[in-house]
């Protein structure tokens, strides 16, 4: 399919999709027990209601506004600019957000409907820790009870983030089950839901798992993507030539590309996690060697065996060590209209000090991702193009576990 078809497909699509079952093509659709069927029911009927409405509009802009810090600035990178020698690159400041990462924009618009439909208790999963850490914020902020699960090997890695999480009141379970990572987080908050569907309501963290959650956590993030297209219009008066951002569950990753699906001179490339190289159970990139199945409510493209069963992950950065991709990733891979690469933990760790050294901000892991690939870009591009590079986290909490992992690196 050439570029053109294959956007002026995407075109079609955007706004239209997903369909009232939640599909995105072969993609998405609900796959829960039945016990869930009525809250996830009860919650699309809530945030159909709630996007149509006017005060809940104003009254999600002016939390991101007061509480979370928005708008974020789009900041020209010079000496990162100047290091490539090609492309001018631009950075899209999520980090500067309260809680450190973009998953703050979703938390405030999903406490918002849970307060409308009267649920007084919110549990949510975390793999970096920095979903948790925006959940635990709007729920101390709105005086809910929060419970977060997270895997034991996160909690280890992430222990700055399990220690703010509970100091805003959170409880967090560690969770001891399989990898100890992401993916059993999910299972556990799950079957915490299914036992309490009628008091709590589940702030799923990613554009993943059943309709309505991959819709409205890309629109909850969309806030992010529209800031850029203003502010690169007034930095230089058109449109990027290229939009590159990490991809996990991709929620931070589709905000920003949404508002340009239908630009077609936009070039838009979400970068996995490579991890210690693309070997079974060594990497978490979904694109290579995934095949479609279904994982934790939601068909799309999956890390399994020949008998499908969930193969191991693996990722120097929590945040991306995850078997599945958002539904509407795959959807618009297939399209051509968002292209995949990845970036190997070795690569993330150079370009980590690279970056903080450069230019003075310290990238999360999983934002790094995507800055390895952007200089691999900048540098095949020429001086008069644009590159906007979506930092879509701060790196403070990964400071203490990049450090052991350079001293082990230099003990070696």
């Amino acid at each position: 399919m050439s570029h053109t078809g294959a956007s002026s497909a995407a075109t079609l699509d955007r706004l239209s999709l997903p369909d009232q079952g939640g599909h995105f093509g072969p993609y998405g659709g609900v796959f829960v027990p039945e016990t869930l069927m009525t809250a996830l029911q009860e919650l699309g009927e809530v945030y159909a209601a709630a996007r149509q409405d006017e005060n809940y509009l104003d009254e999600l802009r002016r939390h991101l506004k007061e509480f979370a810090g928005r708008p974020t600035e789009l900041y020209l990178a010079e000496r990162l600019t100047e290091h490539c020698g090609g492309a001018k690159i631009y950075l899209k400041r999520e980090d500067l957000l309260h809680t450190g990462a973009h998953k703050i924009n979703n938390a405030i618009g999903q406490v918002l409907l849970a307060k409308r439909m009267g649920k007084k208790r919110i549990i949510a999963e975390t793999g970096a820790g920095q979903h948790g850490v925006a959940t635990a914020a709007v729920c101390a902020k709105f005086g809910l009870q929060c419970r977060v699960y997270m895997g034991a090997v996160d909690m280890e890695r992430q222990a700055l983030n399990v220690f703010r999480m509970r100091l805003m009141g959170a409880e967090v379970i560690g969770v001891e089950a399989g990898q100890k990572t992401l993916k059993e987080a999910i299972n556990e908050a799950m079957r915490d839901w299914v036992t309490h569907v009628r008091s709590t309501h589940y702030i799923l963290g990613s554009a993943l798992g059943s309709h309505p959650y991959p819709m409205m956590v890309r629109d909850f993030h969309r806030v992010i993507g529209r800031e850029t297209k203003a502010q690169i219009m007034e930095h230089e008066g058109r449109l990027p030539d290229e939009m590159i951002a990490c991809v996990g569950g991709g929620s931070n990753a589709i905000g920003f590309f949404f508002d340009f699906l239908e630009d077609e001179a936009v070039r838009l490339v979400g970068v996995e996690a490579g991890g210690r190289g693309i070997q079974r159970g060594d990497h978490a990139a979904r694109f290579e060697g995934g095949k479609l199945g279904v994982l934790q409510g939601c068909k799309t493209y999956i890390l399994q065996d020949p008998d499908g069963q969930i193969e191991l992950t693996h990722s120097v950065s929590a945040g991306l060590d995850y078997a599945a991709i958002g539904p509407e990733h795959a959807f618009y891979r297939d399209r051509g209209r968002i292209q995949f690469a990845y970036a190997d933990d070795e690569e993330v760790l150079e370009v980590f000090q690279l970056f903080s050294r450069l230019e003075g901000i310290l990238p999360a892991l999983e934002s790094t991702h995507a800055l390895v690939h952007g200089i691999k870009r900048a540098k095949e591009m020429r001086s008069d193009e644009l590159l906007v590079i979506n930092l879509s986290g701060r790196g403070d909490k990964d400071v203490s576990q990049v450090q052991q992992l350079l001293d082990l690196g230099s003990a070696k």
